[in-house]
Order: C-alpha cells, then structure tokens, then sequence
C-alpha cells in the first residue's frame, strides 16, 4: 500500500524521470523534485554505425533561449531555473489573472487572447501546437528529444530590436547584440545546471560544442550536441537607414570575432528586414504586412520589388491587412500595393555582405541561406561555388525549393519546417530523389519559442495513430505519454505543443510518410557533420591566373582609363578588361608553365557573355574546350571540369548578353 501511495505521489508531482525503475548513465541522480517526467525508458545508444557513421536526428533551427530576446516579456517561461519548474514554467507577469493583457497572444493567434497564464502543475492552455509566447524548450522536454533520438540541436540566439521596441512589455535593452550575448551566456548556464542534475561537471547530455569533431565525440558518447548560431535583423549593428548602411568592415570584423569567441558556428546574416548586408525573403499574409511596417521602422523604406530573371522566387508579400501594425506608422504613410509580376526583392547581397560572407568563411562558419532574398541567396551561391566552399544550410523551410541541389552539389545540409507529418512528409518526397543522389540526410527545423506555430493534431479518430507506447527509431528506447505536473499530452489530441513531443512527431511522420523519410532524417547527424567538418577543413585555392600574362583579342579604347587585358587577372575587383563591342572576342592567360587545371571563376560586368566556352591549350595554339554554357547570365561564373594539364586559359566569346562587348572583372584558375 505505501508503494501504491509514493508512486500516485510521484505521478502528480511529476518526480519520476522516465521508468521508476530505470537506472544509468543516462537517468539524473540529482533531479529536482518536484520536476517533469519524461517518460522514456531504455539506454540510448552510443557509438557509431556498422559504416562508422554517427545517427541521429537534427533540429537545424530552434529558439531554446528567445524568452530573454524582444526586451523579455514576449516569451513566457524559462528553458530551466535553479528555483525549480514552478519558478521556470509560469507566465508573464501581465498574463495573469485571465491573459487579458497578453497582447502577442491575440495579434498571433487571434481572439482575444484571454488563457489560463498557470503552468506549472496544471497547464491547461500551455505550452501548445497554437500558443506563440509560451517557453516550449524546458530542459526535460530537450532530455526527452535526446532520449527520442535527436543527436544534434542547433540553438539559434535570436531578436529584433523592432519588434522589441514596439511591443508594450519589457524589462530591458532592444539592442540586439546585448541580447544575443545574454542567450549564449545562458545556454552555457543552462549546460551547468544539467551537468548538475546529472551529478557534475561534463556528466549532462546536453553540451554545446565548438567544432566538428567535438560534436562527433559527444554524439559517439550519446549525448546531445548543441552548436551555437544566430538569427537576429541587425547583426553586429548593421542596420540600413533609407539605403545608408550603419556598419562597416570594422564593424563586421569586430563583430563575427566577438560571436566566433562566444561559440557561434552558424548564422543568418539578415532575417525579416532589409539590412546592410542582404536583401530579404518576404513574408505572406497578414503577417508580411506586419513584418513590411517594422521593415519601414527599421529602415525607413517598405519592401521594393521587382520582376524575377530566374525560376525562382521570394514569397509573395502579403497584402492582408495588419491593422494592429499598421497603426504604428506616421500619418499619411501606408503600405504599399505591389505587382503580381513582381516577386523578387530589389535588395540583394550587398558589398558589405559579401564582405560578411568572406569573413565567414575564413573563420570556418556556416551560412544560413534561408531569408536571403532570391537575389542575395543567388549571389551568395556563386561565391560559395567560386570558393568551393561547402559552409551553407537551409534550416527550415526558407530557401527556395529550386536552390536544394545547389546546396548538396556544394556540400551543404538541408532541413525542413516541422510542419505537420502529411506536409512535412510530401515535402520530403518532393526531394528525395536528390538526397539519394547526393547520399546525404535530412533534418528538421523546430523553430521552437520562435513565433512560427507548430503540428496540429491529427485527432483521436485518424485511422493510423501514434499508439503509446512506442519505440524508438533505434528501436532501443520505448516512449510513452508525456507528463509534466499534471498535464499529459498526446500527439494525436494536442499536436506539437512542446520539445517534448519531438519523438512523437517523428512517430507520427513514420506513420503517415513511412520508413524511409525517418531513416533520411536518422543519418541526419553525420549529414550535418559532414558539412561542418568540409567547411573547417576548407583552404583556399591558389589562383593561378593572378598576375599572368594576359592578352585578348580586342580592348575598348578610353580617354580616361585602360581596359587591358591585365586588368582581368590583377586582382582589383574595380578594375576590369573590356573588349570591342561584338561577338566572338576572347581573352587568354598564359600561366606560365603547364598546371593542373579544373575551375575558372569569371566575375562578369553588367556586358557579360550569354555563350561562351573556356578553352585550354599546352602550346597556346592548339586549343580544346572543356567548358561551355548557352545560358550565362552575368555575375560570377564557377567552371568546373575534369582535371587537365595546360599552361594556357582562354575565354572564347560566342554571343553577348548586351548590347556591349564582354568584360571581366577578374578571372581566377584554380588546380582544384
């Protein structure tokens, strides 16, 4: 009978871990009571793969610390406290007594807001699928994910200064930077408080990681690694004012120093506004148009669209009205109306952006490509490919669905939106064929606490429901209801509503896509090690053609400057060689011995070459192609092809794309 009473006891309470009866390097020690359950039993697996791989899930994009960003008072709830889940788990302030004045609440999920604000023990209205402002990351919740499987998370440290300063509710600074400090000094703080629930220093699952082959040590081990990135509107202060930027190299310099010393290894480099960096992905709907008035906060211009030159294409900006937003702007000044021809943003990569860029990659970083504009993502492609550098992932649905296979031919790793399994599984199909050819892994984008909205559930009476309890996709653990307090939540009834339910999402897809879209997010891990490890291990090539002898078959003449073919291979990116103005020109470079040649990259001016072919040649009279492409476009060109051995390049012209002749700003040859 005393047994029966402690075990009800501890199933109110929530004090029980996982099986009560379960014991490990894997079960806390020092747990404090009362706390959440997680409701999984069995070891998780160590070690790697029969092929010496690693396995495991990856979240490539989730928010665990976003309640201390946009001032502190728009998420509610902490990812842990050393006062205990009541002090973790409970609502904002002004929520209470009935969430009347919980305004995020009713501008992104409508009504009036109105909720129950008690968590801790009862839950009744949060977290949820639904509920944008409640903490969805508790430590526990983030212990069941690894338990589930998930090897990987990616804690993006997020904010905007805009939404911050418009918001009625918070209890600090709106600089951005200041608060994407205070989260990466948070998440080691979280790191120490597992470690201490596990019994000490290093013992906790979960540990933030710096570098490639760290991660693969703790994912051999078990555990959980966490890599540091960024997502914030401003990074490094570099705002745009009416089309001034607010930030320079020394800026960006000082600032991509800074985030590498605290950690961070990946990161947007805009996100929701135009910056000095990059043009953005727009937003739809509704909340495009609430998005397009923080744009004109922020910058003092809305969104400027043009028609597209390639297939493909930002999202198309929402025109529904947004009145609690729209309210915020000066007298007189209304949102624009925009063509629907017109889907691609005007703004593009900037030169301080590709500055940025650069500085990524000498620092080993990895580029988050999603919410750059078509233009921007596009320009940012053809450096990456100019440098052969594999550094960029889509982590969550952001990226136009045409640029997937440039990702993988680079090297890049890929996830998707958690969406709902019959979204997220017909999307996964949409790419499978590539994944396979390229032999790489999926992954999954949570945006947990990031104000985006989670799986609904399916309901009680779908034909093929996650039936409690279930395994694991390793088939080692076995998972059941998830309890916290007294609140136990099911896939099927009440959707995604926290990290938590992680591994019954992925059940849940399983289900509904089948094996085989779980087993491409199970190599995930190693997919995603395998883009970091290319990225650290990168070195840039030698360019041959720098300072070689050049000659062409035409230069335009100028009173006032020389377009020499020198000028191609000086390495000045403001000088160019330009040639007269008709088809069939060609500029040669003489590299001065026989060398191994692959890739040419050519920066075009605005006169670009629509044909053209590279040509190599041993005596420099005998010449054979062995590139060539009908359909040039201007901007940088990447050449690839087989080895071969030659001291002569020639760029041969066919067909201009202008009016013009062609010219070059630079052309560099390179032996990988």
């Amino acid at each position: 009978m005393v047994t029966l009473l402690l075990t009800a006891l501890a199933l109110v309470l929530g004090t029980a871990p996982g099986s009560s009866a379960e014991s490990g390097w894997w079960v806390p020690d020092a747990r404090p009571a009362p706390d959440s359950r997680i409701d999984v039993s069995g070891e998780p697996f160590k070690g790697t793969g029969p092929d010496g791989e690693v396995r495991g899930f990856v979240d490539a994009h989730n928010h665990i610390m976003s309640n201390e960003a946009f001032g502190g008072r728009l998420i509610c709830g902490k990812a842990f406290s050393e006062k205990g889940i009541a002090d973790a788990l409970k609502d904002c302030p002004e929520h209470y007594p009935d969430g009347s004045l919980a305004v995020f609440d009713f501008i992104t999920k409508g009504g009036d807001g109105r909720h129950d604000p008690d968590g801790w023990p009862t839950f009744k209205d949060w977290p949820a699928h639904d509920s944008l402002t409640h903490q969805q990351n508790y430590y526990a919740w983030i212990e069941r994910a690894w338990r589930g499987g998930q090897r990987v998370l990616v804690n993006d440290l997020v904010t905007n200064g805009v939404i911050c300063s418009v918001y009625f509710f918070k209890d600090r600074s709106c600089d951005e930077m200041t608060s994407i400090r205070l989260q990466a000094r948070k998440t080691y703080e979280m790191q120490e408080y597992i470690d201490g629930v596990y019994g000490g220093p290093g013992k906790g699952f979960f540990r933030i990681v710096t570098d490639s082959a760290q991660a693969r040590q703790v994912i051999e081990q078990g555990k959980l690694a966490v890599v540091l990135g960024v997502e914030t509107s401003e990074p490094f202060g570099c705002k745009q004012v009416l089309d001034i930027p607010k930030c320079g190299k020394d800026d960006i310099d000082r600032g991509l120093d800074e985030l590498h010393e605290l950690g961070v290894r990946s990161m947007f480099l805009c996100h929701k506004f135009d910056n000095a960096l990059c043009g953005v992905r727009f937003d739809s709907g509704t909340q495009g148009t609430a998005i397009n008035v923080g744009q004109f906060i922020s910058t003092g211009t809305f969104w400027k669209t043009e028609k597209c030159t390639g297939p493909q294409r930002d999202n198309p900006i929402g025109l529904a009205a947004a009145p609690g937003a729209e309210k915020e702007l000066p007298p007189g000044v209304k949102v624009p109306s925009y063509a629907p021809d017109a889907q691609c943003n005007t703004r593009g990569l900037t030169d301080l952006g590709e500055y940025a860029l650069r500085g990524m990659m000498k620092r080993k970083m990895m580029l988050e490509i999603d919410h750059m504009s078509v233009k921007a993502a596009g320009r940012a492609f053809d450096i990456l490919e100019a440098e052969s550098y594999p550094g960029v992932i889509s982590s969550h649905s952001w990226m136009d669905l045409d640029w997937t296979e440039r990702v993988y031919r680079l090297g890049g790793f890929v996830a998707q939106y958690m969406h709902g399994s019959e979204h997220f599984s017909a999307e996964a199909e949409r790419t499978d064929a590539l994944r396979e050819k390229y032999g790489v892994g999926y992954g999954y984008g949570s945006d947990m606490n990031g104000v985006g909205g989670w799986p609904g559930p399916r309901g009680a009476d779908t034909p093929d429901p996650v039936r409690y309890p279930f395994r694991s996709a390793d088939g080692g653990s076995v998972l059941d209801r998830q309890t916290t307090g007294e609140r136990t939540w099911d896939i099927n009834t009440d959707g995604a509503a926290h990290y938590g339910l992680i591994p019954d999402w992925l059940e849940d897809v399983r289900i509904v896509g089948g094996q085989g879209v779980v087993d491409d997010l199970f190599k995930g891990a190693e997919s995603y090690l395998g883009t970091w490890g290319a990225s650290e291990r990168h070195r840039a090539g030698v360019n041959l053609a720098a300072g070689a002898a050049a000659s062409a078959s035409s230069t335009e003449w100028s009173l006032f400057t020389s377009y020499a073919p020198g000028r191609a291979v000086d390495g000045k990116a403001d000088t160019r060689w330009a040639s007269a103005w008709s088809d069939g020109q060609w500029l040669r470079i003489d590299l001065g011995a026989p060398s191994l040649v692959a890739r040419v990259t050519l920066e075009w001016e605005r006169a670009h070459a629509k044909a053209y072919r590279v040509e190599v040649s041993s005596d420099g009279t005998n010449w054979r192609p062995v590139w060539s492409t009908t359909a040039g476009d201007g901007g940088l060109d990447t050449a690839r092809f087989d080895g071969t051995t030659a001291r002569h390049v020639r760029i041969q012209g066919l067909e201009r794309g202008t009016g013009w002749g062609y010219s070059l700003y630079e052309v560099g040859v390179y032996s990988s």
